[in-house]
């Protein structure tokens, strides 16, 4: 387990080792990247979805600040050339004073930087479940979001108590919003945070909900296995 200071950037550094005990350095390109890394905190009211940058033996850096105290989760998100997508996960720790906040309460609607978000579509457990979501900006629609990463917009859910990820892409689209139509599968009932990246005017922006699936259903208790979770590329 990695400790890192509050509000220093910190220089972090990685390897992803394959089958074979050796660095991992011959990736497939998704989404315009060899690697996509998400960083949350455990109470997941903090969120970070940057871009490292791979050295020539395997090891990859990123400036990773981290403001608050507490306990937080790193994801890999990657597709080893020639293999299929993997997603790998590892705990930071953040020293200091720690008041975890509550989980924020069901919504629709998510304002960021004057923009409003909103949600359509409901998450089933177990099935694809179309999720809509719809850009404005002043009351009116954003027509001409810009592509981020090779799409217009950029999902990713997480599970309230274990974390268990999803990484969802959009279905391929010609239309520059202000609707992004993504097919996310939940694998059960639940409270999980969604957080879009989304681009306009140059600025990526992520706009965050609390949604809950399958209502009615026993809520996750229990931390996964060892083993890796495999991220949803949905489109």
């Amino acid at each position: 387990m990695t400790t890192v200071k509050a509000g220093e950037p910190t220089d972090f550094r990685f390897t992803v080792t394959g089958p074979d005990g050796r660095p991992v350095t011959d990736y497939q390109v998704e989404h315009d990247k060899k690697l996509h890394f998400i960083v949350v905190s455990r109470d997941l009211a903090s969120f970070q979805h940057v871009h490292p940058e791979m050295a020539a033996d395997g090891v990859w850096s990123v400036k990773l600040t981290l403001d608050d105290p507490g306990a937080y989760r790193a994801f890999a998100d990657f597709v080893p050339a020639g293999g299929s997508g993997l997603t790998l996960g590892a705990d930071l720790l953040v020293a200091g004073d720690y008041a975890p906040r509550a989980l924020t309460e069901v919504s629709r609607t998510a304002t960021v930087d004057g923009y409003t978000v909103s949600l359509q579509g409901d998450l089933v457990p177990g099935q694809a479940s179309k999720l809509t979501l719809s850009v404005s900006k002043d009351g009116k629609p954003v027509t001409d979001l810009q592509p981020y990463l090779g799409a217009y917009g950029h999902l990713v859910a997480l599970r309230a108590g274990d974390l268990a990820y999803l990484h969802v892409h959009p279905e391929d689209s010609v239309k520059a919003g202000p609707e992004i139509t993504f097919y996310a599968e939940v694998p059960s009932g639940g409270d999980y945070r969604l957080f879009l990246d989304f681009q306009h005017d140059g600025k990526v922006r992520t706009a965050d909900f609390t949604a809950q699936a399958g209502a009615g259903q026993p809520k996750p208790t229990a931390e996964p296995s060892a083993s890796p979770s495999h991220s949803n590329h949905a489109h």
